[in-house]
């Protein structure tokens, strides 16, 4: 493994990092590991910061010059991260909109459909959702129904999204629909950039077990979709689809520096929890051993992220990223799990009751442990598919 930050990815390292330490002030700041919700007033807040890091060069570095960004490289988005995460910075408006659909766009949209949606993206005035799964078409994403039937200049849309992140808050809409029934099922779908205000759009919250409302439904009753929000050819919505999935599966690479952080946060707890008279859980040696193989997880986590990240910046591509998402479920179910069991009854509510909760949703949030394990399966082991 090849693992070197560039002179250049240096550079970037320093002029960020006093740049955060002037900008990201504590109003800031408190943002980080909050939803964006329906909130007016954090709302407002987060758009504010995504403006500030987006008039200063920041928001896209990954991006093509010609697009605002600055055609980072690998290790230089690996910096940004890095210093993202060490100044506490909240996280942008629109994560899938900037590294999965914007790709995507960039990739297959007409002039106007870039000219007029990336800067708007970029500067999160407009926030951007997917609208992929559906009840029975998640991880089998081809077996989508939602149709999109031909009327004139426009595309009449029915169907039904679900498990769709910032849904309700979202001004477009990354949509598959199917526009050929009768082709095959990875065929005769295709992509169309919704603008989430047209008539017949139905957005409705889902409520999870830790009381957030992140995943929302969609529904779709006769909208009227122009024609020219059209993403690429019509019916190879499927590239395109493959387009967006591989940047998001991309971005796994620095999931660690959220684990170790959280990994940090229970061994500094855990130095002033009792689990004997007169005797902290870090000076237990059960303790201490279970602390220690959290912690040792957490490094190996990293060390998968910076071998993910090796390949990519040498043009490499494998199943890094479905071995790092596999390790990142199981890790951070495993802090949320020791963090409970440490605490007893104080565990069950605050933020550590709330993390527990929320793991339990990482073995399905982008892919499920049981893909990433096939896909690791063949992939990584050369084994047979299953009969």
């Amino acid at each position: 493994m090849d693992f070197i930050y560039p002179p250049e990815a240096e550079a970037l390292r320093r002029e960020l990092r006093a740049w955060l330490d002037e900008h990201c002030t504590e109003r800031f700041r408190g943002l980080r590991g909050t939803s964006i919700g329906a909130d007016p007033e954090r709302l407002a807040l987060m758009r504010a910061w995504n403006r500030l890091v987006a008039d200063a060069g920041y928001a896209t570095i990954s991006w093509p010059v010609a697009f605002g960004g600055r055609a980072a490289s690998v290790m230089e988005q690996v910096v940004w991260a890095e210093e993202m995460d060490r100044a506490g910075a909240p996280a942008l408006l629109n994560p899938i909109g900037l590294a999965n659909i914007a790709p995507a766009i960039m990739e297959w949209g007409d002039d106007d459909q870039k000219e007029r949606l990336l800067p708007p993206m970029r500067r999160g005035d407009h926030i951007w959702c997917q609208g992929f799964s559906e009840p029975d078409a998640g991880s089998d994403l081809a077996s989508l129904r939602t149709s999109a039937r031909r009327d004139g200049d426009h595309y009449v849309v029915n169907g039904q999204k679900i498990w769709n992140t910032l849904g309700d808050v979202a001004d477009w809409c990354e949509l598959l629909v199917r526009t050929d029934p009768d082709a095959p099922k990875h065929a005769g779908i295709s992509c169309l950039l919704v603008d989430m205000t047209l008539p017949g759009i139905e957005t409705r919250p889902i409520t999870t077990i830790t009381g957030d409302a992140e995943f929302n439904e969609i529904f779709f009753d006769d909208v009227r979709v122009p024609a020219s929000a059209l993403l690429g050819p019509e019916h190879q919505g499927w590239r395109v689809a493959m387009t967006t999935l591989n940047n998001e599966r991309g971005g796994v690479a620095t999931l660690h520096l959220m684990v170790r952080r959280r990994i940090a946060e229970l061994l500094a707890t855990a130095r002033t929890v009792t689990v004997a008279e007169g005797v902290t859980a870090t000076e237990d040696p059960r303790w201490r051993a279970r602390l220690m193989r959290c912690y040792v997880e957490g490094e190996f986590l990293k060390f998968l992220s910076d071998r993910a990240l090796s390949a990519a910046a040498h043009g490499r591509t494998g199943a890094e990223g479905a071995l790092v998402k596999l390790v990142w479920s199981e890790t951070s179910q495993h802090v949320s799990t020791l963090a409970a069991e440490l605490l007893g009854p104080d565990g069950l509510g605050g933020p550590w009751g709330t993390d527990r909760m929320h793991a339990r949703s990482l073995g399905i949030a982008g892919g499920t442990t049981q893909v990433n394990k096939n896909i690791v399966a063949r992939s990584v082991l050369g084994l047979p598919k299953g009969v």
